[in-house]
């Protein structure tokens, strides 16, 4: 998996590619980095070329100062496809990355073919109502996650991860944490994942003042792109009715609903996310 690096708006943008065939752009999550997608690139890439990046403020990409927002993360994207001569793409965004998509299909719709939203909300609050105190508690949240887990980072990043799988799940990754699950990751790749570039407290503030500038219910019902949006049952991060909401308000969308599921259903059930994507994006 060989890193490479983009020159785009001014800052140096990481990603890698995998695979050929129709592009797939994959975006990742709040305090993330693109290999948070090790549990779909390798099925994906048999029938997709699959571009995974690193937003700026995050893994190996450029930390620049200044304001970051939803349109920027977008902009950096329609970027990164411009530089690599790509006209149309599939894109597939998780969490904080689906807010992120969201935002691209409004901002650069002639640039998308398909989209897929998995595990994410339409804004903070809804139109009229502040979010600046969820989005202060969602930062506060999470730097102290982050100060914790300086300290002791598996079992900081364990407690933190509590919620976002399964019970059963969750008790194994604790019990082992060398476990390679799927045969794909561990709980000490994840670990590595949050303590190697990044997230830093730098990181986190400006990722927070991206989420405060994302609010798009009364935007997606102008969007005509397909889109598939895939919920979890039990994600307490952004709640099942929250990706409802989506689905009700963009025109064109069908949503699936992985049974059981938390925030995290895209490393605890690859499997059935791969095969929803697959079919959806092959249909």
């Amino acid at each position: 998996m060989t890193d490479l690096f983009a020159e785009v708006n001014g800052i140096k943008l990481c990603y890698d590619i995998h695979g050929e065939g129709e592009p797939v752009v994959l975006v990742h999550g709040f305090s993330d980095r693109k290999e948070h997608w090790r549990a779909q690139v390798g099925e994906l890439s048999k029938y997709f070329k699959v571009i995974r990046l690193d937003n700026r403020g995050a893994g190996k990409s450029d930390r620049p100062e200044g304001n970051y927002s939803m349109k920027i993360y977008a902009s950096d994207i329609a970027g990164l496809l411009d530089v690599l001569g790509i006209k149309k793409t599939h894109i597939i965004g998780h969490s904080l990355g689906g807010m992120i998509v969201q935002n691209f299909l409004i901002y650069f719709p002639e640039k998308v073919k398909k989209a897929i939203l998995i595990n994410t909300i339409p804004g903070m609050t809804p139109p009229g109502i502040p979010n600046e105190q969820g989005v202060k508690m969602y930062r506060e949240n999470a730097v102290n996650n982050l100060e914790l887990r300086k300290k002791d980072p598996l079992n900081n990043f364990l407690k933190g991860a509590k919620g976002s799988y399964t019970r059963k799940f969750y008790k194994e990754m604790v019990e082992n944490p060398d476990k390679k699950f799927h045969g794909i990751w561990s709980v000490k790749d994840l670990v590595k994942e949050k303590t190697e570039y990044g997230p830093t407290k730098k990181d986190i503030i400006h990722q927070a003042e991206a989420l405060a500038t994302h609010n798009v219910y009364e935007k997606l019902p102008t969007v005509q792109i397909e889109v598939l949006v895939i919920a979890a049952e039990k994600d307490k991060s952004c709640p099942l009715t929250m990706n409802e909401k989506i689905h009700e308000l963009l025109p064109n969308s069908k949503m699936v609903v992985i049974e059981n599921a938390g925030h995290q259903s895209v490393l605890e059930f690859p499997s059935i996310i791969n095969k929803h994507i697959i079919d959806f994006l092959k249909s």
